[in-house]
């Protein structure tokens, strides 16, 4: 059956969180979308997933963090990680994780910008990934099929012609779209069809993981979210009994028959039988796309990298959604230039090498552990060797993986510079967030788009906003004159990012402001700096 042509400025295939942040991000900028994603409901995830505040950060500006906090645990109990030889056994050591609640007020009790402006949020895979396409399927300029399989692809000059079958009817759709973006997971067609492959960082560990309910362990174990011992990690759910837990297989392990029994046999302690509810096999290679985009398509999400455990890249997928989603809708609204969109495979590759390598520093951890307890360690040379490890769980997200420094639309300073100004308000890192008098946060005043935030006594950058608006690239004028955030961010004119990223930064009016405008919004490349 023919069906008529779908047009859409921009088709997300997949609606997951990066899909479904993707549409969002897109919507936030006034441009719809068609998004397709062949399940016809969101699937069961019963992972655990951490959003740091730093995502907790960019998924408020799209107004989403009170609906989706809802289904977060109690905020009260904190996340702390027991290392332990055995669960029969005292712990060796155990990192303290705040609870929200108690970052909330640690976090009120400050206002120097080294915070996030919220706490993070642990909550089950399968809420989050259903909140945020509930909120997909409500946006009026989101277009969302749901049963809606991706099966082809053209890559146009100037389009990309998607092949689309329907489920509930058989029937074959053609879209064709401005640009694609691939959400569609770890198993990415969008990915296959591109031709781009993964590229591992190392030969794969195999994992198992056992969803399973245990009274007796919930009342043994206290309540801490994450026990690492010798043969297994399990995570407690904050649900009552429900347990997750990863048993790493050996060489002659690589096929499972009896979960129930592996899973026993790692518990090692006189449990009654755990009920199984689930399991599924992974595997630990920290695979990164070796392109994120080929012509008019893009990469994002699990399709771009694919790490482990399930549910560690959650940071990571939204990072990338919101990056590409500004630039798309920036090069659709006709103030990006050519090579903002090719600036999103820098940026984003980058941050995802980065999270790799502290994934993979977190994995060896364990497994280092391990040996050393398998070895006969005693408990104060485990706990010291674990003391100089870095954390297994990082809640705030703004370290230096979330900055771009060496963008080719972040204003690159000279070394002197650089050297004698302050690194808090780094062109390419995120600026530092405080609260402003009446208890407003200042992110909150940040705009959709650019915003110049003017820290000056009378205001010298009005007519740098307006050069900008006569050239019609959207930007706000913001003045404060609040102490502490003259205190924080130091520069007297910064320019902030739609992904509250800092483009660029001046003590005094620019020279060549129009270049600045030209390189930050993709015009052109830098090739020399004055300001």
């Amino acid at each position: 059956m023919i069906t008529p042509v779908l047009r859409t400025p921009v088709l997300v295939v997949g609606a997951g969180v990066a899909g479904s942040v993707l549409a969002l991000e897109l919507a936030h900028h006034h441009v719809p979308s068609i998004v397709v994603e062949r399940a016809s409901r969101p699937q069961r995830h019963p992972d655990l997933n951490l959003v740091t505040g730093r995502s907790m950060e960019l998924l408020r500006r799209l107004g989403l963090t009170t609906a989706i906090r809802k289904h977060g645990v109690d905020p009260d109990r904190p996340a702390d990680v027991v290392w332990s030889r055995g669960l029969d056994q005292p712990p060796v050591l155990v990192s303290q994780v705040p609870s929200v609640n108690q970052l909330r007020r640690r976090y009120a009790a400050t206002n120097d910008g080294s915070s996030p402006v919220e706490p993070y949020l642990l909550l089950p895979g399968a809420e989050l990934g259903g909140g945020l396409r509930d909120a997909a399927r409500v946006h009026p300029l989101i277009d969302l099929r749901e049963g809606w399989t991706f099966t082809d692809l053209r890559l146009e000059q100037d389009s990309a012609v998607a092949t689309v079958l329907e489920a509930d009817t058989g029937v074959r759709h053609v879209i064709e779209a401005g640009y694609l973006a691939g959400c569609d997971g770890a198993q990415s067609t969008v990915r296959r069809c591109l031709g781009v492959s993964m590229q591992q960082l190392n030969s794969p560990a195999h994992h198992y993981t056992v969803y399973f309910r245990s009274t007796d362990l919930a009342c043994r174990s206290g309540g801490p979210a994450t026990i690492i011992a010798e043969g297994i990690t399990l995570t407690w759910s904050h649900d009552r009994d429900f347990w997750i837990a990863d048993l790493p297989l050996g060489p002659d392990e690589a096929t499972v028959t009896d979960a129930a029994r592996l899973l026993h046999n790692r518990l090692g302690i006189g449990l009654e039988a755990p009920q199984v509810l689930g399991m599924a096999q992974w595997d630990d290679a920290l695979g990164i796309a070796t392109a994120y985009s080929r012509g008019t398509a893009y990469l994002a999400g699990e399709s771009a990298h694919r790490f482990a455990p399930p549910g560690g890249n959650v940071d990571t997928c939204i990072g990338d959604a919101v990056d590409l989603g500004w630039k798309l809708a920036a090069t659709v609204n006709g103030w990006g230039g050519p090579t903002l969109l090719s600036s999103y495979e820098g940026e984003r590759r980058r941050c995802a090498l980065l999270d790799r390598e502290l994934l993979a520093r977190s994995l060896e951890t364990r497994r280092r552990f391990r040996r050393l307890a398998a070895a006969g360690a005693s408990r104060e040379f485990l706990a010291d060797v674990l003391r100089q490890e870095p954390p297994q769980v990082e809640t705030s997200g703004t370290g230096l993986a979330d900055g771009h420094a060496p963008s080719s639309v972040v204003w690159q300073e000279l070394p002197d510079r650089r050297d004698r100004c302050a690194t808090l308000t780094l062109p390419g890192t995120r600026p530092p967030a405080v609260r402003l008098p009446d208890g407003e946060q200042l992110f909150d005043r940040l705009g959709p788009q650019f915003t110049l935030v003017d820290l000056t006594d009378d205001a010298i950058g009005a007519p740098l906003v307006a050069t900008a608006t006569a050239r019609g690239i959207p930007m706000i004028h913001l003045t404060v004159t609040d102490a502490a955030v003259r205190a924080s961010w130091e520069s007297r004119l910064v320019l902030v990012r739609p992904d509250q990223h800092i483009a660029w930064r001046t003590d005094e009016t620019p020279s060549d402001w129009d270049i600045v405008l030209d390189v930050v919004t993709g015009h052109q490349r830098q090739d020399h700096v004055n300001t």
